[in-house]
């Protein structure tokens, strides 16, 4: 099957390009993070944008890889160095179709602190009931906080678990969903649920977190198809693109 014709993929790869755009709209993502999305016809690949800010990221940005982050139509196209995050979250979670890795202010002071971040708005209940924080130090001691090697990788991969999101202690988090517009709506809404966490946390009295049953149902309503597609069309209307 040709890669360059393929309907199913030429979408996918649209909204790839799409997902970078609105994920810089909203300021999830800036100079750096990146997102990819596994290919449709063949799960043990996925495709990232070469080495590029994602405000400016383009069709032609694209590059596929394997699961061990090995590129297969570079050329003279750089890759991220932390490709290989994606790669071994893939590999390990074939339930997941979509990686967003971001350093959003809003969420670092959750990764510097011991303060859980924490479901504070029914929106929110999407980052899950437990965010796993995942620190390199414990495995790895001084590095360049990049998780660009696999074995940094395979052991983010594995404290991510099953959960939705997790934190990069001193340095970012990921979030994963089974398409792009449900990993970019985690990670909307994981920078969203941490703003209201700190101003509430911030007032006098106690704070009313969403209990588990919430968080369970909420999250399950919000990854159905109908709101999904509702915040996904209104996501790329805000970038400047229509729905898809």
């Amino acid at each position: 099957m040709s890669l360059t014709t393929d309907r199913e993929l030429d979408q996918i790869l649209a909204e790839l390009v799409i997902a970078n755009r609105v994920l810089a709209r909203e300021d999830v993502v800036d100079d750096f993070g990146h997102v990819s999305v596994r290919d449709p016809h063949d799960p043990s690949r996925f495709w990232l944008s070469r080495s590029r800010s994602p405000e400016v990221v383009s069709r032609d940005d694209l590059i596929r890889f394997d699961l061990g982050a090995n590129p297969e139509n570079a050329g003279h196209r750089r890759p991220y160095l932390e490709t290989v995050l994606h790669a071994r979250i893939l590999a390990a979670r074939p339930d997941v179709t979509c990686v967003v890795h971001h350093h959003a202010r809003p969420v670092l002071p959750f990764t510097v602190t011991t303060r859980p971040l924490r479901p504070v708005f029914h929106m929110g209940s999407v980052i899950g009931a437990t965010v796993p924080l995942w620190d390199s130090q414990d495995e790895f001691g001084d590095t360049n906080m990049l998780i660009d090697t696999a074995p940094k990788a395979d052991s983010l991969a594995k404290a991510l678990g099953p959960h939705s999101c997790a934190l990069l202690r001193r340095h970012g988090a990921v979030c994963v969903g089974a398409s792009i517009p449900e990993a970019c709506f985690v990670a909307i809404y994981m920078k969203e649920n941490a703003e209201l966490q700190y101003a509430a946390e911030a007032l006098d009295g106690p704070v009313d977190y969403l209990t588990p049953g919430e968080i369970e149902q909420t999250g399950a309503m919000l990854r159905s198809e109908r709101p999904l597609r509702r915040s996904w069309d209104y996501r790329c209307a805000r970038a400047g693109f229509g729905g898809l």
